[in-house]
């Protein structure tokens, strides 16, 4: 770690859950967010300031006017552009050192196979049911761990998937893919600005929780639900437990725990 290094992450390394050797692992960490707009903005953002040394940003959308209520890694100067490479930009404008690769795409299944193999952490910041399946499914066959949240109206989530432990569900444990769920969508029934700021930073937390490996993961929010209703600022949480006759994770059989 260089001298800036030391002193740009020092209230890092100042932590004694992160110290030199977690903001060393987060230098070399690799971060996959699949989505920049409202979660994905503070998600991105807060990576780039941690210093995660190579950050991948997947998102088929570009800037809009409608955006900028909440969107914070977005500017008025870049409507028009691919939302992926407007996040790099304010990533950049933060911390020039982190390696950020921008793709503006849909995130499939073959990309996604592709992208969450090479990636050390992942966080959905989709704003779809069909992709937030196919982002699990890709990260229960490489067993890697997934930081999910979701915002709608004053209603927001976060839970962590981390189906390296043998205990931990997966997202369709609690969400199985032939639910019968009636999506709501951010253009038609609208979001609280700061709620996404509130679960992107959560979403980011854990994350970053993950690749320190602050207290070797066990304070994740694996096996955790948290809801906020940002209404009366209230937060409730349930135990999730892995179903075993999940269609996506029942056959795993995830390695031992890294020491």
């Amino acid at each position: 770690m260089t001298d800036e290094q030391l002193l740009r992450y020092s209230r890092h390394i100042l932590l004694d859950e992160i110290g030199i050797e977690g903001q060393q692992r987060l230098l070399t960490a690799h971060a996959l967010v699949i989505g920049a707009g409202g979660l994905g903005s503070p998600v991105a953002l807060y990576l780039a300031t941690a210093g995660v040394g190579q950050i991948t940003l997947v998102d088929d959308d570009d800037v809009d006017l409608t955006n900028l209520q909440r969107q914070i890694a977005h500017t008025a100067a870049r409507i028009g552009q691919a939302k992926a490479k407007s996040a790099a930009v304010a990533m950049a404008a933060i911390n020039p050192e982190v390696v950020v690769t921008a793709l503006q795409t849909r995130a499939d299944a073959a990309l996604l196979d592709r992208l969450v193999g090479a990636a050390d952490v992942v966080i959905d910041c989709c704003d779809n049911f069909a992709t937030r399946q196919a982002v699990n499914r890709a990260c229960v066959a490489h067993v890697k761990p997934l930081v999910s949240g979701a915002a709608i109206g004053f209603d927001g989530q976060i839970s962590v998937y981390d189906t390296r432990r043998a205990d931990a569900p997966c997202y369709a444990c609690l969400f199985p893919p032939d639910s019968d769920l009636d999506e709501a969508r951010c253009a038609t029934m609208g979001v609280f600005a700061p709620l996404v700021g509130i679960i992107g930073s959560m979403q980011a937390a854990e994350a970053l929780k993950l690749l320190a490996r602050v207290d070797g993961g066990a304070l994740s929010l694996a096996g955790r639900l948290q809801m906020l209703d940002a209404r009366r600022m209230t937060w409730s949480e349930i135990a999730v437990q892995r179903d075993p006759a999940c269609s996506v994770c029942r056959t795993r059989s995830p390695p031992a725990p890294a020491e």
